[in-house]
């Protein structure tokens, strides 16, 4: 069942602005889906690129508003299946704290879905490469549970693996490109970076020795990106505010820590102020982190170039909406789309040929989004 919601009302006007480089590919339009935690809903927005004179603008609008019935913060979406999955926070559950979303493949629109009632919320959610296992992070009690997927796309009730390392704050899981390997990283105090195994046929990890990768005191690794290309790994640094990167050995697994290249002046509050999500252009070309000002008015996207080698070369900051917490890319790699979890919006920039961004259109919402898928 879907509904409507009162806030269809909200459409994204055009924000115009100049000075916007030559422009590649033709964007192509897509859709954006934000869980949220307040209206306890999943949003759907319809952002359709304005082609004449090859504008960097758009037009962004609420299409669809979905009821969950649980307070939604974290999304994910299959490999291969036209399906979304949703979850809670990091507490305890109480009642369905899990939803799977069918989406048509042909025009990617929600036509339904299944909630149940899962062990734990969790505030990260990531499908392995395969599309046969359901990876969920707990932040507050620092487990991550595996579950196998059934035919139809829904978890099993029970996972078949969990690990409780004895640490709080575990912040992302994410399958390597290969299949073969997953890292979940600790934030704060914790600042650790585990390192694993992944049996692609059981679902069942193995730590690697030695199993903390070992992360620069102060840098705090919180969300993860993959080269697309090369054995490469980049962490957006939730305290150093900077980008972590490191190399993967593929055979063993085990990373290497590289580098930390940082978009962020010297003078920035050194309380107050932290990184949250990180996103990679699907071409390989450009990173994008975000740069949060929780006491402080100090909000931003950090830009970098991916050079050949895979290092990175800053492009310097964009100032965006208050607590910018969830990244994503459009599918064709023109567009980004940031959450601002304390401003209300919904923003989206568009991506020039040197990686620069261009403030497309804008939507408000309720408060307190804090991810988002595209397709």
């Amino acid at each position: 069942m879907h509904r409507v919601s009162i806030r269809t009302f909200l459409v994204g006007f055009i924000a115009l602005s100049t000075g916007f480089p030559s422009l590649a590919a033709e964007p192509e339009p897509f859709k954006i889906y934000a869980p949220s935690r307040n209206g306890e809903e999943l949003l759907i927005l319809q952002v359709t690129p304005e082609k004449e004179d090859k504008s960097p603008y758009a037009e962004m609008r609420l299409i669809d508003s979905t009821a969950l019935g649980f307070a939604a913060r974290s999304i994910a979406q299959h490999p291969t299946k036209p399906l979304l999955y949703l979850t809670g926070g990091s507490g305890k559950t109480s009642g369905n704290n899990f939803g799977m979303r069918q989406l048509d493949p042909k025009t990617n629109e929600d036509t339904g879905g299944v909630m149940a009632t899962l062990p734990r919320n969790y505030s990260y959610l990531s499908v392995d490469r395969t599309g046969e296992f359901l990876l969920g992070c707990n932040y507050g009690e620092g487990i991550v549970d595996i579950y196998r997927l059934q035919e139809s796309g829904m978890p099993d009730p029970n996972p078949v693996a969990t690990l409780e390392e004895g640490r709080k704050a575990a912040h992302c899981v994410l399958l390597s490109p290969d299949n073969r390997h997953f890292y979940i990283p600790y934030v704060k105090e914790n600042n650790a970076l585990y390192q694993y195994r992944f049996d692609a046929a059981t679902g069942v990890p193995t730590a690697l020795e030695p199993m903390n990768a070992g992360s620069p005191e102060g840098t705090g690794p919180r969300h993860l990106a993959y080269h697309p290309n090369l054995p490469i790994l980049y962490f957006s640094e939730e305290q150093g505010l900077g980008v972590s990167i490191y190399h993967r050995d593929v055979e063993s697994g085990k990373l290497k820590y590289s580098e930390s290249v940082s978009s962020v002046p010297d003078d920035v509050p050194d309380e107050g102020v932290s990184a949250s999500d990180i996103v990679m252009t699907p071409d390989g070309n450009f990173l994008y982190t975000g740069i949060r000002g929780h006491k402080h008015e100090f909000d931003h996207i950090a830009g970098y170039a991916v050079q050949e080698d895979g290092g990175l070369k800053p492009l310097g900051l964009t100032e965006t909406s208050a607590v910018p917490w969830g990244l994503a890319v459009s599918p064709d790699s023109n567009f980004l789309v940031v959450t601002a979890f304390k401003g209300a919006e919904i923003l989206l920039y568009r991506i020039g040929e040197d990686g620069s961004l261009e403030k497309a259109a804008s939507l408000p919402v309720e408060e307190g989004i804090s991810d988002v898928e595209t397709r």
